[in-house]
């Protein structure tokens, strides 16, 4: 009897046991964050509608194309890049990357420098040990860089990615990648694998693209080295299997499965992946499904109101995507040519290709439609840059296609969370 007495003690103990709830290793957190460019040269309105168009290979007006080729400023490569899938040749099969967090570095802090006064976010990423400035992109999927392959013209001032010098590279045989843009610029290469360390945030055997040949706008960008696409998996151009992106391959060890982007004007902002900061905006996260059938952070974007007024249709159905890869906002043709309505002086303007304001102008704030709720853009983040001593250029422009592009000029009113687990996209105002 003792001993059926003692058989019952260790089944209760072992009953316990599984009942407890099991141990759950806390996953991790990384920051990158961004820092004041001390290289601000000032923006480039026409130029950077130019690119913006050119990237989704939408219809360029005469006058836009005009304005921009009276310019002489540089032409940054992160407005010009196509998104989608590119002509690719050779043969392998995909990567399997494998994500890291280590266990004494919870929260990794990577620095990151806005170019041309934050027309482009940079951050430090490291491959095989090595250190480059990539181009953190939601509207593509390609991790494509500089490398030793390229010319010694080619990489004037740039960093670039040597594979020698790396412990950890592997060659992918017969894999390679060919982007065509729509200006006839582009870059094409092999690919192969290495270790991508984002402020500790670690993935093993990431597919890294290595550019053998680069079109010269890219070649004149010596601020940035290569691109981090952070877009869905579906669009990398790596053939004839498309590869993971880096964020696909981390998720699984993050904290929760989403990046966020605080990209305010003028001021300190980061990406995070793993965790939403809430001290970084205000009220209640506004969260929506996205369209994920194209690749993009796609959703719903129909209606409009100005300075809080009355809810507008733009376009039925209407789709928008938030691409931290481009600069601009292009919205509807209904938006852009309300919006400046409410605005003294404010004209489409053939000689700068776009529309312009007096500078002097009180914008009015814009609400957009994302995904059936309403997220505000600030009428101050909407004065994009100056033409002239009296004459500025909107960071809102009109879409020339059905696609409408939240760009920086949103990002810098709103913080905005990517959410890979259940594919949905949360909006704030910044605090």
């Amino acid at each position: 009897m003792q001993s059926f007495a003692k058989l019952l003690f260790v089944f209760g103990l072992l009953a316990l046991a599984s009942a407890s709830p099991a141990k759950i290793q806390k996953r991790g957190v990384y920051k990158v964050e961004r820092v004041p460019n001390p290289n601000f040269t000032g923006h480039n309105g026409p130029r950077a509608l130019l690119k913006t168009l050119r990237k989704y290979r939408m219809p360029i007006p005469a006058s836009l194309a005009n304005a921009a080729q009276g310019q002489n400023e540089m032409i940054s490569k992160r407005q010009n890049r196509r998104k989608g899938k590119g002509h690719k040749k050779g043969g392998a099969a995909a990567s399997k990357g494998q994500a890291t967090a280590s266990a004494d570095n919870v929260t990794g802090l990577v620095t990151n420098t806005p170019e041309a006064n934050d027309v482009e976010y940079l951050s430090p990423v490291n491959i095989g040990g090595q250190t480059l400035n990539l181009d953190f992109d939601s509207g593509s999927s390609d991790l494509w860089v500089f490398n030793t392959q390229l010319s010694s013209a080619a990489t004037q001032g740039h960093t670039v990615f040597d594979p020698a010098q790396s412990k950890t590279f592997q060659l992918m045989q017969g894999a390679s990648f060919e982007i065509s843009y729509g200006d006839g610029s582009g870059a094409a290469g092999n690919v192969g694998t290495d270790t991508v360390d984002i402020g500790g945030a670690t993935v093993t055997s990431q597919a890294v693209e290595l550019a053998t040949a680069v079109s010269q706008s890219f070649v004149q960008d010596t601020n940035n080295n290569g691109l981090l696409g952070l877009a869905f998996s579906q669009l990398n151009t790596v053939q004839p299997t498309a590869q993971k992106t880096f964020f696909d391959n981390v998720k699984s060890s993050l904290a929760e499965p989403l990046f966020t982007a605080d990209l305010r004007a003028q001021a300190a902002g980061a990406y995070e992946f793993g965790a939403v900061d809430t001290s970084k905006f205000t009220g209640a996260m506004t969260w929506v499904p996205v369209n994920t059938t194209q690749g993009f952070w796609q959703f719903t974007s129909e209606k409009f109101a100005i300075d809080g007024g009355e809810a507008q249709t733009s376009t039925a159905g209407a789709q928008a995507i938030a691409d931290t890869g481009t600069t601009l906002l292009l919205a509807d043709p209904a938006v852009a040519q309300a919006y400046y309505a409410k605005v003294d002086g404010a004209v489409d303007d053939e000689q700068q290709g776009g529309f312009t304001f007096p500078c002097d102008s009180q914008l009015p704030d814009l609400q957009l439609d994302v995904g059936g709720n309403m997220a505000t853009v600030k009428g101050a983040d909407i004065n994009f840059t100056q033409v002239d001593d009296q004459t500025c250029f909107g960071g809102l422009q009109a879409t020339s296609v059905g696609l409408q592009v939240y760009g920086d000029i949103f990002f810098k009113s709103n913080f905005i969370a990517f959410n890979g687990g259940n594919n949905s996209l949360g909006f704030a105002q910044h605090v």
